[in-house]
């Protein structure tokens, strides 16, 4: 496909993007950007957030990932659904009561201003790596099809999306999002059923034809209950899910500035109920689509890439397809990218601004924007250069890396919140820093001894081995005077 076309359907895409932001960014301020004013129904911010919990990286790594895992990965987005249910009706009513602008503001009424420091640092290390790897993913198929053809360098494709996506998350904030997140939703959902409807047509394939191909398929199992020690086992998955959504959703400044964004505890309650239910279908629709095109891939006797990330791209805009494919993969593939980078710039200034700097309770109204403004630029710049180091050390396909990734650094928020609600004791909150720290060191060598010891392949289930470490941690530095008092204040 030429790079031009390309070129073209960006520009499309964030025309609509920036007028769609433009008009929701109306008459905003602070309060619009960080909680959106909580005047958003359930039913639209549940719709965005098919589109939120969406990355880069599910659009380009999910597809190609079939052909090592199957479809083992619904195995955790069932436990997805069970934790969604839970964020529903255990943290969303918590949040609400203590009125948070910032979720871990909880940690600072429940333990000390310590405990919230570290978690508010741990979240910010957390989002900007997976950030980064998910954007990393879209930064490296446009180059592949728009700047290495025009010979432009990968750091300066980089510099451009990061600045189209600042340019329109700078004024509105988590208001925005939820619009532009609505966008994504209708691309990404259209985008994936259309390509799936041109790449059976391609083959002459008829519905039954295709139903039947695809359920045929070596690729297509999706549950495995007959080998514990391997990643794939459907407990491992499934309890790993369960806990990754409630890190990565319920513990994720990110993903929770958009429930908070609806109008009450019972409104927010609905809309994760709902979203994590349709997230299964969508993201089954992608593992279908996989399966598919390796199937086409054989049809057409086309060479199977080294990097299973490569494959939606590479047939979308292989010769044989029309070109409306390729237009389709683009469509998809930054409805994808420039929302997530969106929310999570969007979510990173306003943890940074409330959590770390105190901005709400420290500066005046006029300050206070011009440090949040200040911020969001600093906070692009670190996620283009984190994106560029990711780019030359990558080897794994992506979406492994982003849970990898989330196992260690969301390890010891899932800890520090469990321990918050589970116990009502206090802790010596100067020393909490230095167990967050050494919970993921303590996690990797329980999983190298696993290995080595006892063939044991650690999957997703190590973010429950991290955040157990964290909560052992804690109970050692327990205060035993007695009672919280933070807690019995804001019970």
């Amino acid at each position: 496909m030429s790079p031009l076309i390309v070129i073209i359907t960006i520009a499309g895409y964030f025309l609509l993007l920036l007028g769609i932001s433009y008009v929701a960014s109306r008459g905003s301020d602070n309060s619009t950007f960080f909680t959106g004013k909580r005047q958003n129904h359930w039913a639209l911010v549940s719709f965005a957030m098919i589109g939120a919990a969406i990355s880069g990286v599910t659009f380009i790594s999910v597809p190609g990932m079939v052909a090592a895992k199957g479809y083992s990965y619904l195995q955790m987005v069932l436990g997805f659904i069970v934790g969604y249910f839970l964020i529903a009706w255990v943290l969303v009513p918590m949040f609400y009561r203590r009125n948070l602008i910032s979720i871990y503001g909880y940690l600072e009424q429940r333990f000390g201003s310590s405990t919230y420091r570290t978690g508010a640092w741990f979240f910010l290390v957390s989002k900007m790596l997976g950030a980064a790897v998910r954007f990393f993913v879209v930064c490296a198929v446009l180059q592949l099809l728009v700047f290495k053809p025009l010979g432009i360098p990968f750091e300066i494709n980089v510099i451009v999306t990061i600045a189209l996506i600042w340019l329109y998350t700078f004024q509105g904030g988590v208001k925005s999002l939820i619009w532009t997140d609505t966008l994504k939703s209708f691309c990404l959902i259209m985008s994936v059923i259309l390509c799936i409807y041109f790449v059976a047509t391609n083959m002459n394939m008829s519905f039954g034809g295709m139903v039947e191909s695809i359920v045929s398929h070596k690729t297509s199992r999706m549950f495995y209950f007959d080998n514990p020690m391997e990643g794939t086992y459907f407990w491992k998955q499934f309890i790993a899910g369960i806990f990754m959504a409630i890190a990565t959703n319920g513990l994720d400044q990110d993903m929770m500035q958009r429930n908070l964004a609806c109008r009450n505890s019972s409104e927010s309650r609905k809309n994760m109920m709902v979203s994590g239910v349709l997230q299964f279908f969508v993201v089954a629709l992608f593992l279908l689509l996989g399966t598919l095109l390796y199937i086409y891939a054989d049809y057409q006797g086309i060479s199977i890439p080294e990097k299973s990330d490569e494959l939606f791209g590479l047939i979308a805009c292989h010769e044989s397809m029309p070109l409306i494919v390729g237009i389709l993969f683009v469509v998809g593939l930054i409805a994808a990218a420039y929302s997530a980078a969106g929310s999570a710039l969007t979510s990173l200034t306003t943890s940074f601004t409330v959590d770390i700097l105190d901005g709400p309770k420290r500066m005046d109204e006029n300050k206070l924007t011009r440090v949040r403004k200040f911020t969001h630029v600093a906070m692009s710049v670190v996620m283009g250069l984190v994106i560029i180091v990711f780019y030359y050390i990558s080897e794994e396909d992506a979406i492994s890396a982003v849970y990898t990734l989330a196992s260690y650094t969301y390890g010891p928020i899932l800890g520090l919140f469990v321990f918050g609600m589970i116990s009502k004791r206090g802790v010596r909150d100067r020393m909490v820093p230095v167990v967050c720290l050494a919970a993921p060191a303590i996690s990797w060598l329980i999983q190298k001894v696993l290995v080595e010891k006892f063939e044991y392949q650690t999957s997703f289930e190590l973010l429950l081995i991290n955040a157990g470490v964290t909560i052992i941690g804690l109970m050692l530095l327990i205060n035993r005077a007695g009672s919280d008092k933070k807690e019995e204040a804001h019970a």
